[in-house]
């Protein structure tokens, strides 16, 4: 599903994520103090995020709780959100979600907190694109676009994933 000539970079911390000029993070763990600090000075000095936090994972997992291979049911990124102007809230039904740009499984809401303006809302609050210093952040509040998927599905999964990369990267 990557674009030509891009390549995976596994990370086991955000505490040093320098070097890189993209990520791509989906459904992180609670992150540290240090990993909001470390992330925030990547993003503010020029790095590109595109972040899936979903407050209420859909995907069923083949690891059992406490796997450290499993994905969070739920995202808590209060702290960097916050930081960026933004909250996210657990809409804790199905809402509305009709011209989504791709598949969505009972989203979350991102809402501007008062006084922010290096954020925007977009597609009713399922997307943020922030301009963070020298950086830019694009945020999705719902992570079933990287549920898997085949045949025609997958291809047109793939195409929104990619054109959702040219975004949160276009230099």
């Amino acid at each position: 599903m990557l674009e030509e000539g891009r390549h995976l970079v596994p990370l086991d911390t955000l505490l040093h994520p320098g070097g890189l000029a993209d990520l791509v993070i989906a459904q992180p763990r609670p992150l540290e103090p240090a990993e909001n600090v470390a992330l925030d000075a990547w993003v503010r000095g020029g790095g590109h995020l595109l972040l899936f936090a979903d407050p209420l994972l859909t995907l069923e997992s083949r690891f059992p709780l406490g796997d450290p291979r499993r994905p969070a049911d739920t995202v808590l990124l209060g702290p960097i959100l916050t930081h960026w102007g933004l909250v996210l809230h657990d809409e804790g039904t199905a809402r509305e979600t009709a011209g989504a740009p791709f598949p969505v499984r009972s989203p979350g809401s991102l809402a501007l907190l008062p006084g922010t303006t290096t954020c925007r809302i977009e597609q009713a609050g399922l997307m943020a694109k922030c301009r963070i210093g020298k950086g830019f952040v694009l945020i999705v509040a719902d992570a079933a676009l990287l549920e898997p998927a085949s045949g025609a599905e997958a291809e047109a999964r793939a195409h929104a994933l990619r054109m959702l990369m040219q975004q949160a990267f276009a230099r």
